[in-house]
């Protein structure tokens, strides 16, 4: 099977990674958002094939606030998060934020989910690495849930996509992935309820989940789409082909 019908299959609506920012600048653009008046934070997975992604959100909206840890996961909690929106213009005594959270997966030409063939590497590599990892303490029956010093990032991972978890279950890495997206938009939403003044910030949310192809192309299959504007939140549009 090709790689473009397994996409088609396991995340139908995907779009280029391009698509994807660029119609989140069009729904926000909409309400009043602009890169002069906007700042954007990004949380996606530490590794390296993931950035693309927050190029391609600087491009349209300027510099960038990376929240990003282990898996996309957001572990920089309330301080992180304030001192963020510290950095935000004010217009008219009003702040705007654009949110991005996505965890990542890979996809060979054969179709196969989580190998990613990296430059300079013979060896078929894997997105999301901290994801197959965790999979396989999973299915080693070797789980270890102690906060480790050493690993703190992914001991948070671990953590937050057990408790979504059914006792003795072992999902496959697209179900741990499409899990640590649900992880992701319930972590980010409660972390913005602490810390966000509506009465004095407006926001974009985008959530879904990267994906890596081959020949160097990147898709985002959408998620949570939505904009809080005075307190009162808004769904925007499904992005388009």
């Amino acid at each position: 099977m090709s790689w473009k019908s397994s996409l088609a299959r396991e995340f139908p609506g995907a779009v280029s990674q391009d698509r994807f920012v660029a119609g989140s600048h069009e729904a926000l653009h909409c309400h009043g958002f602009r890169a002069e008046n906007t700042i954007a934070f990004a949380s996606v997975c530490r590794d390296e094939v993931a950035l693309s992604l927050v190029e391609a959100i600087e491009k349209t909206w300027g510099e960038v606030f990376t929240f990003s840890s282990l898996g996309g996961m957001l572990t920089l909690g309330k301080t992180g998060f304030s001192a963020a929106q510290q950095h935000a213009p004010i217009e008219h005594g009003r702040e705007r934020y654009a949110y991005y959270a996505l965890p990542h997966i890979a996809i060979d030409a054969q179709g196969e989910f989580g190998n990613y063939y990296r430059p300079g590497r013979q060896k078929v590599s894997h997105a999301c690495g901290a994801l197959v990892a965790f999979h396989h303490e999973l299915a080693n029956g070797a789980l270890e849930l102690a906060l480790d010093p050493d690993d703190l990032e992914q001991s948070i991972l671990k953590q937050h996509l057990l408790r979504k978890l059914k006792y003795g279950e072992v999902p496959n890495l697209l179900s741990l992935t499409r899990i640590a997206h649900a992880v992701i938009v319930e972590e980010l939403e409660r972390m913005i309820r602490l810390t966000v003044d509506p009465m004095r910030s407006d926001y974009g949310l985008f959530t879904g989940i990267q994906i890596h192809a081959p020949e160097g192309r990147h898709f985002v299959w959408p998620g949570t789409a939505y904009a809080v504007l005075n307190g009162t939140q808004f769904n925007l549009p499904t992005m388009k082909h």
